[in-house]
């Protein structure tokens, strides 16, 4: 099953100072949570996050797993060399029933990373293997790229960005469900919306949607 965690306000550790740390720390760096790096070293684009307070630092050697009881995350990563260390994060993790991944044992780890494409933050697709070859995802997220880069237009990513502007609005306004989804269709089929994405007048097509809210039965 592949799900799409909120970690929105979450306290993350990320165990380990070097490349692959780095590639998951900017995994989550916009989502709004806080991040902490344990390490008694980091690589150079680490030590900027931390300069730039984008991600925390706790500078030490990891010998136990005594910052798990200290720290209390929601969420633990570990990147180390050390597969003894990695596990024994990872097993201690789990019986503290806290959500956990080891990049040298996806297997073991309580959910693996898919290769995201990605349209403006706005469309996300994965390309998931369940952790058997992240080499395989990431040369079918290569291929399946190209494909669908001829497929999702600039207009799909708009009509996103206006249906989230309306959905929002129409929670206060419309009472049911069931007239929510109406009018979110009727934004997405109406013609006049339409022509303004496509001509790039954007700020133009959310009034046009606002304009039938008002108006909304």
């Amino acid at each position: 099953m592949i799900i799409n965690l909120n970690l929105e306000g979450k306290k993350i550790i990320v165990v380990g100072g070097g490349n692959e740390a780095e590639k998951r720390i900017k995994s989550i760096l916009n989502e709004k949570c806080e991040i902490i790096v344990i390490s008694d070293s980091v690589n150079t684009q680490i030590l900027k996050l931390v300069k730039t307070k984008q991600v925390k630092l706790k500078k030490q050697k990891i010998e136990n797993v005594k910052f798990i009881l200290e720290l209390k995350p929601d969420l633990i990563i570990t990147t180390t060399n050390n597969k003894k260390i990695n596990q024994k994060i990872i097993n201690h993790a789990k019986k503290k029933k806290i959500i956990s991944y080891s990049s040298d044992n996806p297997e073991d780890s309580d959910f693996s990373n898919a290769a995201i494409i990605d349209f403006e933050k706005m469309i996300q697709i994965a390309i998931f293997t369940g952790g058997r070859s992240p080499v395989m995802s990431k040369k079918i997220k290569s291929k399946a790229e190209k494909v669908l880069k001829k497929v999702i237009s600039k207009e799909d990513v708009a009509q996103i960005k206006i249906q989230k502007i309306s959905r929002k609005l129409a929670k206060e306004i419309i009472p049911t469900q069931f007239e929510r989804k109406k009018y979110l269709q009727n934004i997405m089929t109406d013609n006049h919306i339409d022509q303004l994405i496509k001509d790039g007048q954007i700020k133009k097509a959310e009034k046009r949607a606002i304009e039938i809210l008002k108006k909304w039965k």
